[in-house]
């Protein structure tokens, strides 16, 4: 497995564990998404058969990028992987039952991460070249960033290792999409969410779901604060609250 001198790995602020994750059935399959989900859903056999080290998803805010990363953390430690996290709020590891298994490397919104973390990367695709070496297993690696590969604001030797392999473009859900993507996430949550809330959220705000998730995120622990249900009014309540 790779190590980085000098590089130390930092937690990233976020829940990102394994039982937290939506999976690749959560994934709201529109206009041209089909061929990336397929690729995945055949991951690790997909790799090897191909003989692809890495792959790379782009798309703009709500296009899945993130969902699909995240949902290959628990696919991978299923198959017996490392996995490592990389993204511009820093690093995240968990570790297989065997030190000699292959890693899975994941690196998200690559258009932000800073020279330290550029330089971890490139060593990924270093590592991913050498499989084998030091009794370590094989590295592949999945990458997402909002633009393709040769536009990314990133030194340039790692500008062209990600667009070595396989490059998947996403769309931006539809508005019905987006729904159904607030209505899947509200229910993993547990959160009775109806149509009102999300006709208020999708009128006073844009359609990316990150900022969308963390919004319903909030109100979730508020609603649970005030012991009342998710509501319009109880939306408002909190915005107000929030702006104060």
């Amino acid at each position: 497995m790779l190590t980085s001198p000098g590089l130390p790995m930092r937690q990233i602020p976020l829940d990102l564990g394994p039982v937290s994750m939506p999976g690749l059935d959560e994934f709201i399959l529109e206009d041209g998404g089909q061929q990336a989900l397929e690729w995945l859903r055949a991951w690790p056999s997909s790799t090897s058969q191909a003989r692809v080290p890495a792959a790379y998803f782009w798309g703009p805010s709500g296009s899945g990028k993130t969902h699909l990363l995240r949902a290959m953390v628990p696919r991978a430690l299923a198959a017996g992987h490392h996995v490592m996290w990389v993204s511009a709020q820093g690093c995240q590891m968990w570790d297989a039952d065997s030190p000699e298994a292959p890693t899975l490397a994941l690196i998200d919104d690559c258009e932000r991460l800073d020279g330290h973390l550029q330089h971890l990367a490139f060593n990924l695709f270093i590592e991913s070249a050498s499989t084998g070496a030091e009794g370590a297993g094989p590295l592949s690696i999945i990458a997402a960033g909002s633009v393709p590969p040769v536009d990314l604001p990133v030194r340039d030797d790692l500008r062209t290792r990600l667009g070595w392999g396989l490059i998947f473009a996403l769309s931006p859900l539809s508005e019905s999409g987006v729904r159904q993507a607030l209505r899947d996430e509200a229910s993993r949550r547990g959160i009775d969410l109806d149509d009102g809330v999300v006709s208020y959220l999708l009128v006073r705000y844009s359609r990316d779901l990150a900022f969308l998730a963390g919004l319903l995120d909030r109100l979730d622990r508020f609603a649970l604060a005030e012991h009342r249900t998710v509501t319009v009014p109880l939306l408002k309540q909190m915005l107000v609250l929030e702006t104060e």
